[in-house]
C-alpha cells in the first residue's frame, strides 16, 4: 500500500492515513471486498505506532469505507453509492470554497470565477 506521510503541514499521521486510503477507496485503487494491510503490518511498514493505524482504521470503519472483524482483519465495505457521492461532494465543497477565497482576495468576480470552472469541466 502507497502511502505518503509528511511531519509538516500539521495534519496528525492518523488522519493523513486515513484519508488516503479513503481516496484509494473513492478512486476504485481499493475495491470492496478488498483485505487492508493488518494494523501492525502497516504499522511496521510505515514506522508509526500500531496505536496510530488503528485510530486511522476506526475512522475509517466509522464513516462506513471499512469493516473489521476479530481474527480476519479489515476489508473495503460495500460501495454505498451515496455514501461515495457525498464524500465527493464533501470533497469539491471544500477545493471550491479555497477556490473562491483565492478568487475574492484577487478580485476575480463570479462570473469569471463561473468560467473558469466551465472550462475546466469541459
Amino acid at each position: 500500500m502507497n502511502i505518503i506521510i509528511t511531519n509538516t503541514g500539521g495534519v496528525p499521521i492518523y488522519e493523513q492515513i486515513a484519508v488516503q486510503i479513503k481516496g484509494m477507496i473513492l478512486n476504485g485503487t481499493l475495491k470492496e471486498g478488498d483485505a487492508l494491510p493488518s494494523m501492525r503490518a502497516l504499522a511496521q511498514d510505515l514506522r508509526v505506532s500500531v496505536i496510530t493505524t488503528k485510530r486511522a482504521y476506526e475512522i475509517l470503519e466509522s464513516e462506513g469505507f471499512i469493516q473489521s472483524f476479530t481474527g480476519r482483519g479489515s476489508f473495503v465495505s460495500a460501495a454505498d453509492p451515496e455514501m461515495l457521492k457525498e464524500q465527493n461532494l464533501r470533497e469539491i465543497e471544500e477545493h471550491l470554497g479555497k477556490a473562491a477565497e483565492i478568487a475574492k482576495r484577487s478580485g476575480v468576480s463570479l462570473d469569471e470565477l463561473c468560467d473558469i470552472l466551465k472550462l475546466l469541466f469541459e
